[in-house]
């Protein structure tokens, strides 16, 4: 009878604890959020979710900023969100990211920047013709969503949204990156996968934002318009031929 009162205490610290993985889950997912939009996500009161907050911070997992504005910015402060840090990126996936720089760093001292471009985007020409099935099965008018879609199947948690205005387009959100350290100190990885999404969609995209470069979430601006798929995908076959049996190192 001594540890009756034990296990109560035991199972509460441990909801707490799947509660707050949670509520950071939903912040990878979605990018930086704020109080209102997680309490609606998790499904806790906002009081609730600002208690789990202040904890993840205290642990250094998330910090809180002022939300970032793309286009024309309404009058007013902007709001605060949570977006998580480097050291909460790194609980989930990201433990080979010093292998991944070594090699990079090694494939670059042995061949050059040119070598490192040409990996970069064979990386990203295998990862396009997983995504071109999906892409092109769409309408026209769906495949930012179906590339999201993919793109989350690969551990990007992306979503797609409509710009705000003035813009005419969607934005393509990704909301982790599991290269994204690597990514800071090659940001050809970047570059080569906007190529790609350009090719995928069939029509020149912006990047807006990068993990990599210290943003919530990668932010590609997809105008709406362009070139056809059809001719993305002999742009993007024909970039693959060049760069066919060549070694990148």
């Amino acid at each position: 009878m001594k540890y009756t009162g034990e296990a109560p205490q035991e199972e509460l610290a441990t909801g707490e604890r799947s509660t707050r993985n949670r509520v950071a889950r939903s912040i990878l997912d979605h990018g930086p959020s704020t109080v209102t939009a997680l309490a609606k996500r998790v499904g806790l009161t906002q009081a609730a979710v600002r208690r789990h907050l202040d904890a993840l911070v205290t642990d250094g997992v998330v910090e809180a900023r002022e939300q970032r504005v793309y286009g024309a910015r309404t009058r007013g402060r902007p709001a605060k969100v949570f977006a998580l840090t480097d050291c909460g990126r790194d609980a989930f996936d990201q433990s080979y990211d010093k292998l991944a720089a070594d090699a990079l760093r090694w494939i670059a001292e042995s061949g050059g920047d040119e070598a490192l471009v040409a990996f970069a985007r064979a990386r990203m020409a295998a990862q396009a013709e997983a995504y071109r099935p999906a892409v092109e099965a769409a309408a026209p008018e769906d495949r930012t969503r179906a590339l999201a879609k993919a793109l989350s199947a690969d551990g990007y948690a992306a979503t797609a949204r409509s710009a705000p205005a003035p813009q005419q387009g969607e934005q393509l959100c990704q909301h982790h990156c599991p290269v994204a350290h690597v990514a800071e100190q090659f940001p050809q990885l970047c570059e080569a996968e906007t190529e790609v999404f350009s090719s995928l969609l069939g029509t020149h995209v912006q990047r807006l934002a990068t993990l990599a470069h210290g943003d919530g979430v990668c932010t590609t601006f997809v105008p709406r318009g362009g070139p056809t798929a059809a001719q993305s995908a002999q742009n993007t076959h024909s970039a693959s031929a060049s760069t066919a049996g060549r070694n990148p190192a």
